[in-house]
């Protein structure tokens, strides 16, 4: 399985780039990510507009293949560019993306076109292992205008995991992103560490 980062947000609710927020893990949040992903998958690479950015990460950079589409087109790029049926997809902004966690739903990928965390009644799309046969169906909704990713879950074979698929695991924690000041502040991130 392949593993995508995805780092094309524009970051406007935060004012400035969050995957170089510092953790008090080491190292920001991208580089933590990094990190984790490398550790799992093989190969592993970031999808980014800007590729110089994220240059120095020791991972390729590949743009996106659908300008302009957000997350959905960021998922695409990540099947497209995938060198096997399914990509475990994570985003830039998950500053305790948990190692087991992904290993959890990554290793029911096989499963269904999508297995998706659905935790505190939301489903998370970048924790999830996406199957190449999601393109065609991306493809029609960026066709459409249609760019809400959560629109994709009920066009395709869905797998929902719940509490309950992560024994042990902190999900909740692992799932969780930062888009704005206030979701720093709730992480117990010091938003002067960027």
């Amino acid at each position: 399985m392949t593993g995508a980062i995805l780092a094309g947000g524009q970051s406007r609710r935060m004012g400035f780039n969050k995957a170089f927020i510092e953790t008090s893990q080491g190292g920001s949040i991208i580089e933590r990510t990094v990190r984790i992903v490398r550790s799992i998958f093989d190969p592993a690479f970031i999808v980014a507009n800007d590729t110089a950015v994220y240059g120095g990460l020791g991972l390729a950079v590949h743009e996106d293949i659908i300008k302009g589409a957000g997350s959905l087109g960021g998922i695409y790029t990540a099947l497209y560019r995938s060198e096997s049926e399914h990509a475990f997809v994570t985003a830039c902004d998950m500053p305790y993306l948990d190692p087991g966690c992904v290993r959890a739903a990554a290793d029911r990928a096989g499963e269904a076109d999508c297995v998706i965390p659905f935790i505190g009644g939301l489903l998370h799309p970048m924790h999830a292992a996406y199957s190449r046969r999601c393109m065609s169906v991306i493809e029609d909704m960026v066709r459409a205008g249609n760019l809400r990713i959560n629109d994709l879950f009920g066009r395709i074979d869905t797998m929902r995991l719940t509490e309950a698929d992560f024994p042990g695991l902190d999900i909740a924690r692992s799932v969780e992103n930062v888009n704005t000041k206030d979701d720093l502040k709730r992480a117990g991130i010091d938003e002067e560490r960027r």
